[in-house]
């Protein structure tokens, strides 16, 4: 009997792609508990680790982010994170992060996992703390969220 080996190789390159995301506008602020929620696109075929970073950590007045006598010039919110992952099982990673903590960047890993439908955001406003309200104008946060592989 003869035999012959045959070595076959072939490889996938790595790929670590997110979706836009869109502007979430609350409209009048007038009420505690406004939530915007975002799909966005999250196509990962290695582990990988999500940077979280937010410019305020809160939404806050465009001028005056201390606010102005009795009234707040900003809005505490909290952000949660929902990535649906396999390794191999099909699991959730979540965790949820205060505004004020974003200002010096999270970070939420994949526990080796891959990413397989995408991710939910979710921005829940909370209440601003002051019993006058908040003061009149725009109000406003940046927050940055970055993929890399692991």
């Amino acid at each position: 009997m003869k035999s012959l080996d045959i070595a076959v190789e072939g490889r996938i390159a790595q790929r670590c792609a997110l979706g836009t995301i869109s502007t979430a506008d609350f409209g009048e602020l007038t009420r505690p508990g406004l939530t915007a929620t975002a799909l966005v696109s999250l196509d990962c075929n290695v582990p990988f680790t999500m940077g979280i970073k937010a410019q305020h950590g809160a939404l806050a007045h465009a001028a005056m982010p201390q606010g102005q006598g009795p009234y707040a010039g900003s809005v505490p919110y909290v952000l949660s994170v929902e990535v649906p992952v396999r390794r191999p099982e099909s699991e959730l990673v979540s965790r949820m992060f205060e505004g004020r903590t974003l200002v010096g960047g999270q970070r939420l890993s994949s526990n080796g996992g891959i990413a397989i439908d995408g991710m939910r955001l979710r921005l829940t406003l909370g209440n601003p703390g002051s019993e006058a309200g908040l003061l009149a104008g725009q109000y406003g946060d940046v927050i940055e969220v970055t993929i890399a592989p692991n």
